[in-house]
């Protein structure tokens, strides 16, 4: 990753848990680092800017309104993601995973094709991806634990992809699910709360 922001200078880092954060499609690692004073201090937090230039901004991967996507273009942003993580990874308690909108796409995908490198899992306004070739590489010894916070109400990610995350968060993983009425396809101080509370609970035991 060419720009990453940290939460702590490097003399802290050393045997925090990590929490890598991924921003959602056409903005940047800014609306991650505006969410590190609501996380838990104990963590880690890097802010990670996506590859591919959307005019001023990034994504992951292109994605048209239907959440259509490329999925080589996919692999290839996981991958890169997964090689910066491998070598971080040595100098943290455990590795743990947060995205937004898109993020929430890359932080589950992370996930389902490395189960056993990641803690705790948070997506937040966003969607799992449907794709065969993602389905049949699952492998999860364990339901990995996984938060999902979004309005019920929010117009940016579609029903039918709305429908698929669902029913894969319930059958794979160890959900907790929460709705924020009114937030929209953001995020909001309450939502931090209740993700800080999961955090806590599942990887600061």
């Amino acid at each position: 990753m060419e720009t990453v922001v940290w939460s702590k200078p490097e003399n802290e880092r050393a045997g925090t848990p990590l929490l890598v954060m991924m921003h959602g499609y056409g903005t940047d690692e800014s609306r991650m680092v505006r969410l590190f004073d609501y996380l838990p201090s104990d963590f880690t937090c890097a802010a990670l800017r996506a590859p591919m230039a959307i005019g001023d901004h990034y994504g992951w991967f292109l994605l048209d309104y239907f959440l259509v996507n490329d999925f080589a273009d996919v692999i290839s942003a996981t991958n890169a993601v997964h090689t910066w993580i491998s070598s971080v990874k040595g100098q943290h308690s455990s590795v743990n995973l947060l995205g937004y909108s898109q993020g929430m796409a890359m932080a589950s995908t992370l996930l389902r094709l490395h189960p056993k490198d990641y803690e705790a899992t948070v997506g937040l306004s966003g969607f799992v991806l449907e794709n065969d070739l993602l389905a049949l590489s699952e492998s999860f010894d364990t339901p990995p634990p996984f938060f999902w916070g979004r309005d019920k109400a929010d117009l940016v990610i579609n029903d039918e992809a709305i429908a698929y995350t669902e029913e894969w968060l319930n059958a794979k993983t160890q959900l907790t699910a929460r709705t924020y009425p009114g937030m929209g396809h953001a995020m909001c101080k309450a939502e931090m709360a209740d993700v800080s509370a999961f955090l806590r609970h599942y990887v600061l035991r």
